[in-house]
Protein backbone atom coordinates (compact mmCIF):
# COMPACT_ATOMS: atom_id res chain seq x y z
CA UNK A 1 0.00 0.00 0.00
CA UNK A 2 2.79 2.18 0.80
CA UNK A 3 4.30 1.47 -2.90
CA UNK A 4 0.87 2.58 -3.96
CA UNK A 5 0.88 6.23 -1.97
CA UNK A 6 3.74 6.82 -2.89
CA UNK A 7 2.80 6.78 -6.76
CA UNK A 8 0.26 8.78 -6.24
CA UNK A 9 2.15 11.45 -4.43
CA UNK A 10 4.37 11.34 -7.32
CA UNK A 11 1.68 11.51 -9.94
CA UNK A 12 0.09 14.51 -7.58
CA UNK A 13 3.88 16.52 -7.67
CA UNK A 14 3.97 16.21 -11.56
CA UNK A 15 0.97 18.01 -11.97
CA UNK A 16 3.37 21.26 -11.08
CA UNK A 17 4.63 20.89 -14.22
CA UNK A 18 2.85 22.00 -17.65
CA UNK A 19 3.64 19.77 -20.54
CA UNK A 20 1.61 20.45 -23.90
CA UNK A 21 -0.37 16.97 -23.29
CA UNK A 22 -1.18 18.04 -19.82
CA UNK A 23 -2.64 21.71 -21.21
CA UNK A 24 -5.39 19.19 -23.13
CA UNK A 25 -6.21 17.98 -19.89
CA UNK A 26 -5.87 20.20 -17.25
CA UNK A 27 -5.00 18.98 -14.09
CA UNK A 28 -3.38 15.48 -14.02
CA UNK A 29 -5.05 14.01 -11.16
CA UNK A 30 -6.41 10.85 -12.66
CA UNK A 31 -4.02 8.52 -13.43
CA UNK A 32 -1.88 7.55 -16.63
CA UNK A 33 -2.41 3.90 -17.94
CA UNK A 34 -0.87 2.46 -20.67
CA UNK A 35 -0.24 -0.45 -21.86
CA UNK A 36 2.89 -1.07 -19.80
CA UNK A 37 1.13 -0.69 -16.57
CA UNK A 38 -2.22 -1.42 -17.19
CA UNK A 39 -2.79 -5.16 -16.33
CA UNK A 40 -0.95 -4.73 -13.02
CA UNK A 41 -3.00 -1.68 -11.79
CA UNK A 42 -6.64 -3.24 -12.53
CA UNK A 43 -5.01 -6.18 -10.82
CA UNK A 44 -4.08 -4.88 -7.48
CA UNK A 45 -7.29 -2.35 -7.21
CA UNK A 46 -10.27 -1.43 -8.11
CA UNK A 47 -10.10 1.14 -10.85
CA UNK A 48 -12.79 3.38 -13.21
CA UNK A 49 -11.17 3.77 -16.33
CA UNK A 50 -11.60 6.87 -19.05
CA UNK A 51 -10.59 5.48 -22.73
CA UNK A 52 -9.99 8.55 -25.08
CA UNK A 53 -8.63 10.29 -27.45
CA UNK A 54 -7.07 13.75 -27.27
CA UNK A 55 -8.86 15.39 -30.29
CA UNK A 56 -11.95 13.69 -30.08
CA UNK A 57 -14.51 16.81 -28.56
CA UNK A 58 -16.63 14.42 -26.34
CA UNK A 59 -13.53 13.53 -24.33
CA UNK A 60 -12.37 16.83 -24.23
CA UNK A 61 -15.54 18.04 -22.57
CA UNK A 62 -15.53 15.22 -20.24
CA UNK A 63 -11.54 15.79 -19.03
CA UNK A 64 -13.07 18.54 -16.34
CA UNK A 65 -15.27 16.36 -14.59
CA UNK A 66 -13.21 13.26 -15.05
CA UNK A 67 -10.35 15.48 -13.24
CA UNK A 68 -12.26 16.41 -10.42
CA UNK A 69 -13.17 12.70 -9.34
CA UNK A 70 -9.83 11.95 -9.63
CA UNK A 71 -9.01 14.90 -6.92
CA UNK A 72 -11.77 13.31 -5.01
CA UNK A 73 -11.32 9.61 -5.04
CA UNK A 74 -7.75 9.41 -5.75
CA UNK A 75 -6.07 11.60 -2.82
CA UNK A 76 -7.93 10.11 -0.09
CA UNK A 77 -5.77 7.69 2.12
CA UNK A 78 -5.93 4.42 1.01
CA UNK A 79 -8.17 5.12 -1.78
CA UNK A 80 -10.93 2.52 -2.88
CA UNK A 81 -10.89 3.26 -6.35
CA UNK A 82 -8.55 4.89 -8.67
CA UNK A 83 -9.75 7.03 -11.08
CA UNK A 84 -7.56 6.36 -14.32
CA UNK A 85 -7.44 7.02 -18.10
CA UNK A 86 -5.60 6.21 -21.12
CA UNK A 87 -4.81 7.72 -24.16
CA UNK A 88 -6.25 5.29 -27.92
CA UNK A 89 -4.48 6.92 -29.79
CA UNK A 90 -0.96 5.74 -27.96
CA UNK A 91 -2.24 2.48 -26.91
CA UNK A 92 -4.34 1.50 -29.61
CA UNK A 93 -3.79 -2.96 -28.72
CA UNK A 94 -5.29 -2.05 -25.39
CA UNK A 95 -8.05 0.07 -26.46
CA UNK A 96 -8.77 -3.11 -28.66
CA UNK A 97 -7.87 -5.49 -26.17
CA UNK A 98 -10.61 -3.87 -23.84
CA UNK A 99 -13.35 -3.57 -26.11
CA UNK A 100 -13.61 0.40 -27.20
CA UNK A 101 -15.59 1.22 -30.06
CA UNK A 102 -16.03 4.81 -29.37
CA UNK A 103 -14.59 7.98 -27.31
CA UNK A 104 -14.65 8.33 -24.63
CA UNK A 105 -15.44 4.84 -22.64
CA UNK A 106 -16.03 4.32 -19.27
CA UNK A 107 -15.06 1.07 -17.60
CA UNK A 108 -14.87 0.31 -13.89
CA UNK A 109 -12.41 -2.44 -13.23
CA UNK A 110 -12.15 -5.03 -10.16
CA UNK A 111 -9.11 -7.19 -9.10
CA UNK A 112 -9.93 -11.11 -9.70
CA UNK A 113 -13.41 -10.21 -11.75
CA UNK A 114 -12.94 -10.61 -15.81
CA UNK A 115 -15.72 -8.57 -17.12
CA UNK A 116 -15.34 -4.94 -16.72
CA UNK A 117 -18.35 -2.70 -15.90
CA UNK A 118 -19.19 -0.41 -18.74
CA UNK A 119 -20.91 3.37 -17.73
CA UNK A 120 -24.07 4.20 -19.94
CA UNK A 121 -24.84 7.31 -18.04
CA UNK A 122 -24.76 10.47 -18.60
CA UNK A 123 -21.95 12.10 -18.35
CA UNK A 124 -22.01 14.40 -14.86
CA UNK A 125 -20.73 14.75 -12.02
CA UNK A 126 -23.40 13.18 -9.56
CA UNK A 127 -24.47 10.37 -11.96
CA UNK A 128 -20.65 9.39 -12.21
CA UNK A 129 -20.20 9.39 -8.49
CA UNK A 130 -23.42 7.31 -7.75
CA UNK A 131 -22.13 4.85 -10.42
CA UNK A 132 -18.57 5.12 -8.25
CA UNK A 133 -20.38 4.26 -5.46
CA UNK A 134 -23.14 1.79 -6.48
CA UNK A 135 -19.94 -0.33 -7.51
CA UNK A 136 -18.34 0.31 -3.94
CA UNK A 137 -21.64 -1.06 -2.19
CA UNK A 138 -22.16 2.63 -0.82
CA UNK A 139 -25.37 3.69 -2.49
CA UNK A 140 -27.37 2.76 -5.36
CA UNK A 141 -28.78 5.67 -8.20
CA UNK A 142 -31.98 6.69 -8.19
CA UNK A 143 -34.56 5.82 -10.52
CA UNK A 144 -34.53 8.87 -12.17
CA UNK A 145 -30.44 8.69 -12.83
CA UNK A 146 -31.16 5.16 -14.14
CA UNK A 147 -33.41 6.07 -16.70
CA UNK A 148 -30.56 8.97 -18.61
CA UNK A 149 -28.91 6.74 -20.10
CA UNK A 150 -27.23 7.20 -23.25
CA UNK A 151 -28.81 6.00 -26.64
CA UNK A 152 -27.62 4.94 -29.70
CA UNK A 153 -27.44 8.55 -30.95
CA UNK A 154 -24.68 8.94 -28.55
CA UNK A 155 -22.07 6.23 -29.72
CA UNK A 156 -18.90 7.77 -31.37
CA UNK A 157 -18.14 6.10 -34.47
CA UNK A 158 -14.44 6.83 -35.49
CA UNK A 159 -12.28 6.86 -38.61
CA UNK A 160 -9.98 2.90 -38.07
CA UNK A 161 -6.81 3.63 -37.65
CA UNK A 162 -4.88 1.39 -39.68
CA UNK A 163 -0.88 0.11 -39.45
CA UNK A 164 1.52 -1.97 -41.70
CA UNK A 165 0.22 -4.75 -39.63
CA UNK A 166 -3.32 -4.27 -40.61
CA UNK A 167 -3.69 -2.36 -43.92
CA UNK A 168 -3.82 -5.53 -45.65
CA UNK A 169 -6.36 -7.53 -44.28
CA UNK A 170 -8.23 -4.72 -43.33
CA UNK A 171 -8.92 -3.54 -46.88
CA UNK A 172 -8.74 -7.49 -48.65
CA UNK A 173 -12.26 -6.73 -49.29
CA UNK A 174 -15.05 -4.83 -48.99
CA UNK A 175 -15.48 -0.98 -49.57
CA UNK A 176 -13.15 1.53 -47.97
CA UNK A 177 -12.22 5.17 -47.75
CA UNK A 178 -8.77 6.09 -47.03
CA UNK A 179 -6.95 9.14 -45.61
CA UNK A 180 -3.31 8.63 -45.92
CA UNK A 181 -2.22 11.55 -43.71
CA UNK A 182 0.99 13.20 -41.55
CA UNK A 183 0.40 14.35 -37.96
CA UNK A 184 1.93 17.91 -38.82
CA UNK A 185 0.47 18.96 -42.01
CA UNK A 186 -1.67 21.60 -41.83
CA UNK A 187 -4.60 20.73 -44.23
CA UNK A 188 -4.67 17.29 -42.18
CA UNK A 189 -5.52 18.97 -39.26
CA UNK A 190 -7.84 21.08 -41.02
CA UNK A 191 -10.05 18.59 -42.21
CA UNK A 192 -9.91 16.14 -39.31
CA UNK A 193 -13.18 17.25 -37.78
CA UNK A 194 -14.80 16.64 -41.24
CA UNK A 195 -13.05 13.17 -41.26
CA UNK A 196 -14.42 12.37 -38.22
CA UNK A 197 -18.06 13.59 -38.50
CA UNK A 198 -18.38 11.10 -41.86
CA UNK A 199 -17.10 7.90 -39.51
CA UNK A 200 -20.44 8.77 -37.10
CA UNK A 201 -22.24 9.37 -39.79
CA UNK A 202 -21.57 6.18 -41.60
CA UNK A 203 -21.62 4.56 -38.36
CA UNK A 204 -24.72 2.63 -38.93
CA UNK A 205 -24.01 2.24 -42.32
CA UNK A 206 -21.57 -0.53 -43.02
CA UNK A 207 -21.45 -0.23 -46.44
CA UNK A 208 -18.08 1.23 -46.47
CA UNK A 209 -15.44 1.53 -44.07
CA UNK A 210 -14.06 5.23 -43.14
CA UNK A 211 -10.36 4.82 -42.12
CA UNK A 212 -7.11 6.45 -41.65
CA UNK A 213 -3.20 5.69 -42.13
CA UNK A 214 -0.24 7.81 -40.52
CA UNK A 215 2.23 7.85 -43.31
CA UNK A 216 5.01 8.81 -41.16
CA UNK A 217 4.70 5.93 -39.18
CA UNK A 218 3.78 3.07 -41.90
CA UNK A 219 5.88 4.74 -44.99
CA UNK A 220 5.77 1.61 -47.16
CA UNK A 221 2.60 1.40 -47.46
CA UNK A 222 2.24 4.92 -48.26
CA UNK A 223 4.75 4.45 -51.47
CA UNK A 224 3.13 1.25 -52.64
CA UNK A 225 -0.57 3.48 -52.95
CA UNK A 226 1.63 6.52 -54.59
CA UNK A 227 0.85 8.91 -51.79
CA UNK A 228 2.73 12.25 -52.85
CA UNK A 229 1.25 14.37 -50.49
CA UNK A 230 -0.97 14.73 -47.55
CA UNK A 231 -3.90 14.17 -47.00
CA UNK A 232 -4.48 12.13 -49.95
CA UNK A 233 -7.95 10.31 -50.12
CA UNK A 234 -7.94 6.86 -51.82
CA UNK A 235 -10.99 4.67 -52.67
CA UNK A 236 -10.13 1.08 -52.21
CA UNK A 237 -12.33 -1.88 -53.10
CA UNK A 238 -11.62 -5.55 -51.99
CA UNK A 239 -7.53 -4.24 -51.83
CA UNK A 240 -7.43 -2.26 -55.40
CA UNK A 241 -7.91 1.58 -55.59
CA UNK A 242 -10.23 2.81 -57.82
CA UNK A 243 -9.89 6.23 -58.18
CA UNK A 244 -7.84 9.02 -56.00
CA UNK A 245 -10.55 11.62 -54.14
CA UNK A 246 -10.94 14.96 -55.54
CA UNK A 247 -13.50 17.03 -54.37
CA UNK A 248 -14.18 19.68 -51.24
CA UNK A 249 -12.77 18.29 -47.71
CA UNK A 250 -16.58 19.05 -46.35
CA UNK A 251 -18.55 16.75 -44.48
CA UNK A 252 -21.66 17.22 -47.52
CA UNK A 253 -19.09 16.73 -50.04
CA UNK A 254 -17.53 13.30 -48.43
CA UNK A 255 -21.10 12.28 -47.99
CA UNK A 256 -21.78 13.00 -51.37
CA UNK A 257 -18.71 11.39 -52.87
CA UNK A 258 -19.79 7.95 -50.73
CA UNK A 259 -23.39 7.82 -51.79
CA UNK A 260 -21.75 8.42 -55.55
CA UNK A 261 -19.16 5.01 -54.74
CA UNK A 262 -21.55 2.95 -52.98
CA UNK A 263 -24.70 2.80 -55.11
CA UNK A 264 -27.57 0.69 -54.41
CA UNK A 265 -27.08 -2.13 -52.42
CA UNK A 266 -29.03 -5.69 -54.01
CA UNK A 267 -31.70 -6.74 -50.96
CA UNK A 268 -30.25 -10.11 -49.95
CA UNK A 269 -31.46 -12.50 -46.82
CA UNK A 270 -28.67 -15.12 -45.35
CA UNK A 271 -29.74 -18.27 -45.22
CA UNK A 272 -30.52 -19.91 -42.13
CA UNK A 273 -27.99 -22.34 -42.12
CA UNK A 274 -24.81 -23.84 -40.47
CA UNK A 275 -21.43 -22.36 -41.87
CA UNK A 276 -20.05 -24.67 -44.87
CA UNK A 277 -17.10 -25.60 -42.63
CA UNK A 278 -17.65 -24.96 -39.07
CA UNK A 279 -20.51 -25.05 -36.52
CA UNK A 280 -20.85 -21.79 -36.31
CA UNK A 281 -24.91 -20.83 -37.15
CA UNK A 282 -25.82 -18.52 -38.81
CA UNK A 283 -28.14 -16.18 -37.71
CA UNK A 284 -30.89 -13.66 -39.54
CA UNK A 285 -33.78 -11.64 -38.40
CA UNK A 286 -35.90 -14.66 -39.82
CA UNK A 287 -34.26 -17.42 -37.56
CA UNK A 288 -32.80 -15.28 -34.66
CA UNK A 289 -35.29 -15.67 -32.02
CA UNK A 290 -35.88 -19.12 -32.65
CA UNK A 291 -32.22 -20.30 -32.58
CA UNK A 292 -31.72 -18.36 -29.28
CA UNK A 293 -34.97 -19.48 -27.80
CA UNK A 294 -33.26 -22.32 -25.90
CA UNK A 295 -29.92 -23.15 -24.19
CA UNK A 296 -27.39 -20.67 -24.40
CA UNK A 297 -26.27 -19.49 -27.62
CA UNK A 298 -22.96 -17.24 -27.75
CA UNK A 299 -23.49 -14.20 -30.68
CA UNK A 300 -21.08 -12.48 -32.45
CA UNK A 301 -22.47 -9.28 -34.53
CA UNK A 302 -20.29 -8.13 -36.91
CA UNK A 303 -19.08 -6.27 -40.57
CA UNK A 304 -17.37 -8.41 -43.15
CA UNK A 305 -14.92 -5.22 -43.73
CA UNK A 306 -14.29 -4.61 -40.09
CA UNK A 307 -10.27 -5.39 -38.85
CA UNK A 308 -11.26 -6.46 -35.62
CA UNK A 309 -14.30 -9.09 -36.98
CA UNK A 310 -11.34 -10.23 -39.65
CA UNK A 311 -8.57 -10.75 -36.55
CA UNK A 312 -11.14 -12.76 -34.19
CA UNK A 313 -13.22 -14.92 -37.44
CA UNK A 314 -10.48 -17.86 -36.86
CA UNK A 315 -10.95 -17.57 -32.95
CA UNK A 316 -14.69 -17.78 -33.25
CA UNK A 317 -14.31 -20.65 -35.79
CA UNK A 318 -12.13 -22.44 -33.29
CA UNK A 319 -14.72 -21.69 -30.12
CA UNK A 320 -17.02 -23.35 -32.42
CA UNK A 321 -15.61 -26.43 -33.02
CA UNK A 322 -13.80 -26.35 -29.30
CA UNK A 323 -17.71 -26.48 -27.98
CA UNK A 324 -18.94 -29.43 -30.42
CA UNK A 325 -21.42 -31.84 -28.19
CA UNK A 326 -21.33 -29.69 -25.47
CA UNK A 327 -25.58 -30.06 -25.02
CA UNK A 328 -27.67 -26.90 -25.33
CA UNK A 329 -24.37 -24.56 -26.64
CA UNK A 330 -24.66 -22.82 -30.05
CA UNK A 331 -21.73 -20.42 -31.22
CA UNK A 332 -23.55 -18.05 -33.95
CA UNK A 333 -23.05 -15.01 -36.07
CA UNK A 334 -24.73 -12.10 -37.27
CA UNK A 335 -23.83 -10.02 -40.47
CA UNK A 336 -25.14 -6.54 -40.00
CA UNK A 337 -24.31 -5.13 -43.05
CA UNK A 338 -27.32 -7.27 -44.67
CA UNK A 339 -30.34 -4.84 -45.42
CA UNK A 340 -32.17 -7.73 -44.20
CA UNK A 341 -30.33 -7.51 -40.49
CA UNK A 342 -30.37 -4.23 -39.77
CA UNK A 343 -33.17 -3.70 -38.05
CA UNK A 344 -32.03 -6.89 -35.64
CA UNK A 345 -28.41 -5.14 -34.99
CA UNK A 346 -30.28 -2.24 -33.85
CA UNK A 347 -32.77 -4.03 -31.70
CA UNK A 348 -30.36 -5.84 -30.27
CA UNK A 349 -28.17 -2.42 -29.33
CA UNK A 350 -25.28 -3.14 -31.84
CA UNK A 351 -22.80 -0.03 -31.22
CA UNK A 352 -19.90 -1.32 -32.90
CA UNK A 353 -17.86 -4.42 -34.27
CA UNK A 354 -17.79 -7.05 -33.36
CA UNK A 355 -20.58 -6.80 -30.32
CA UNK A 356 -20.52 -10.52 -28.71
CA UNK A 357 -23.37 -11.05 -26.27
CA UNK A 358 -24.23 -14.43 -24.83
CA UNK A 359 -28.10 -15.20 -24.59
CA UNK A 360 -29.83 -17.57 -22.54
CA UNK A 361 -33.49 -18.86 -23.13
CA UNK A 362 -33.90 -16.33 -25.56
CA UNK A 363 -32.95 -13.65 -22.81
CA UNK A 364 -29.96 -11.79 -23.28
CA UNK A 365 -27.39 -11.90 -20.46
CA UNK A 366 -24.45 -9.79 -20.61
CA UNK A 367 -22.07 -8.45 -23.80
CA UNK A 368 -18.45 -10.25 -23.15
CA UNK A 369 -15.94 -7.72 -22.68
CA UNK A 370 -13.13 -9.75 -21.87
CA UNK A 371 -10.09 -10.63 -24.04
CA UNK A 372 -10.83 -11.93 -27.44
CA UNK A 373 -8.55 -15.24 -26.48
CA UNK A 374 -10.19 -18.95 -27.22
CA UNK A 375 -9.36 -19.67 -23.61
CA UNK A 376 -10.94 -16.53 -22.07
CA UNK A 377 -14.01 -16.91 -24.38
CA UNK A 378 -14.53 -20.67 -23.85
CA UNK A 379 -13.94 -20.65 -20.34
CA UNK A 380 -16.50 -17.67 -20.14
CA UNK A 381 -19.15 -19.64 -22.46
CA UNK A 382 -18.81 -22.58 -19.79
CA UNK A 383 -19.55 -20.70 -17.29
CA UNK A 384 -23.02 -19.35 -18.55
CA UNK A 385 -23.75 -23.24 -19.07
CA UNK A 386 -23.26 -24.39 -16.41
CA UNK A 387 -25.86 -21.56 -15.01
CA UNK A 388 -28.19 -22.70 -17.56
CA UNK A 389 -27.66 -26.31 -16.45
CA UNK A 390 -28.22 -25.57 -12.90
CA UNK A 391 -31.66 -24.15 -13.74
Amino acid sequence: MLRFSHFLFVVFAATVLCTDKDSDTGSNFAIELNTNNFKDAIAEKNHFVMFYAPWCGHSRKLFPIWEQLAETFNLRTDPRVVIAKVDCTENHELCVQNVVTGYPTLKFFKPNVEESTKFKGTRDLQTITNFINELLGDGKPSADEESEECNDGEAVHLPIELTEQTFDKHVASGRHFVKFFAPWCTYCRAMEPAWNELAQSMGKDSAVSISQLDCTKHRTICQNFEVKGYPTLLWIENGQKVEKYSGGRSLDDFKAYVNKMVGPFPKQTPKPSQSDSTSVVILSSDNFKKVIEKGVTFVKFYAPWCGHCQKMSPIWEELAIKLIGKQNVKIAKVDCTLPANKELCMNQQVEGFPTLYIYNNGEKVIEYNGNRQLSDMYEFVLRHAAKHDEL
